[in-house]
């Protein structure tokens, strides 16, 4: 008994976060502003096991859209998520200068990965240097 009780108390947490994490790209929202890449970063943190923390993450938005719906640069998006992650295992301690640093610095991977991922896939950008720069500017 003491064996489930704890393995119920091990999994309690990532599932409600799969749960609620799902849940809140299916509510209405502003466009583009969700929890994915603060829970990524939290998840690294809290849990210390890239396995899981990738699971929670990744599962979470692949259960998203399957309501919203595939599209072709979900790899890229994907692969930023698992960047947030690996940041949030490199927090050490509650602080504020290494939250502020890996909360900037998953925003501005996920910028660069899935608009990359936009340009790559997408046909409205010339392949060329000149349309990534393109795809960078019209993403802002």
């Amino acid at each position: 008994m003491n064996k489930i009780n704890k393995n119920l108390k091990d999994y309690f947490l990532p599932i409600c976060l799969i749960i609620v994490l799902s849940f809140s790209r299916l509510i209405p929202h502003p466009w583009n502003f969700t929890p994915v890449l603060a829970m990524g970063i939290f998840s690294g943190f809290y849990f210390k096991n890239f396995i899981l923390s990738s699971f929670v993450v990744i599962f979470s938005m692949f259960i998203g859209d399957l309501f919203l719906g595939f599209h072709s640069t979900m790899f890229f998006t994907y692969a930023s998520l698992i960047i947030a992650v690996a940041l949030g295992l490199f927090i050490n301690k509650f602080k504020f200068i290494e939250i502020l640093f890996s909360g900037l610095a998953s925003s501005v991977c996920f910028f660069v990965v899935t608009n990359f991922g936009a340009w790559l896939t997408l046909e409205m950008y010339e392949k060329n240097l000149a349309g990534l720069f393109q795809s960078y500017v019209l993403a802002i």
